[in-house]
């Protein structure tokens, strides 16, 4: 039976498989138009579009006046997710990230063991924020179990580790439980960049147990712009919602990872 796959899609599939199996390693520059054009008999569009199914993957990036290459893929690291997270708003601690060596001449540029031996210790995690007060949309008054459009203060995080971007996060938090304290806005005040149960803790609410809801979706434009990547390409999302000791919903947040960069970990201990 012949192959009844589109042409563009069936060159890059065959692309995705070379750079799979390592018959085009990173940084290599893949075959170009008319290499492609005369392999598959293809048109100038048919193989353009092939070219943007494998950059959307991350497959592969455009270099202006040079051709497309293949990109990294690795994962960089880990981000641990566990009740032992330092108090910061990042609440993750970040596992198996070192920058990877300068290759030397004539060498292959790849990702080689992190010095730190894997504990994220030699990483600097910094972050820039900004906080409005806005409305809550329905799909946050939901998780938060308040009326949609209840008064919230929605702060948007961007993290960069070691300089480079790792993660995005936008939280919402009740105006109810929070204005007219020190600890209205995440970033000011005597409990400045400490994590919900830190800041929260501080006017008396205990904050004792959040859930996270994994997914994945295509990323949008800012947020592609902002992580490095094409848009569209998948990322982790991570919804994640704060209750205190009344079962109160009293923060809840969407982070933002990319999926071919970052894995997300957990660790999880058993009690008897």
């Amino acid at each position: 039976m012949g192959d009844s796959r589109p042409v563009y899609q069936r060159i890059a599939d065959d692309l995705r498989r070379r750079i799979d199996e390592g018959g085009l390693a990173v940084g290599e520059r893949i075959p170009s138009r008319s290499e492609l054009k005369r392999t598959y008999a293809a048109s100038d569009q048919t193989v353009d579009r092939a070219v943007r199914v494998l950059k959307a993957a991350g497959y592969a990036e455009g270099q202006f006046g040079r051709g497309v290459f293949v990109t990294d893929r690795a994962p960089l690291g880990s981000l641990l997710r566990s009740t032992g997270a330092v108090d910061t708003p990042f609440a993750a601690q970040i596992r198996g990230y070192g920058p990877p060596p300068r290759p030397r001449q004539g060498e292959q540029s790849g990702r080689q063991p992190p010095p730190d031996g894997g504990t994220g210790r030699n990483t600097t995690l910094t972050w820039e924020a900004s906080s409005t007060e806005t409305a809550a949309p329905e799909r946050i008054a939901q998780r938060l179990h308040i009326g949609a459009g209840t008064r919230v203060l929605c702060t948007q995080y961007e993290y960069l580790a070691n300089r480079h971007p790792v993660q995005l996060a936008t939280s919402w938090e009740p105006l109810a439980i929070t204005e007219g304290t020190d600890v209205v806005l995440p970033e000011r005040g005597p409990y400045a960049r400490r994590g919900v149960r830190g800041r929260l803790a501080a006017i008396g609410i205990r904050v004792v147990r959040a859930r996270e809801l994994v997914g994945s979706r295509p990323a949008s434009t800012p947020e592609a712009e902002a992580l490095g990547c094409a848009a569209g390409s998948c990322v982790t999302v991570i919804e994640r919602t704060h209750f205190d000791g009344d079962g109160r919903a009293v923060e809840t947040s969407d982070i933002v990872v990319r999926a071919d960069r970052w894995r997300v970990e957990y660790d999880i201990a058993f009690t008897s």
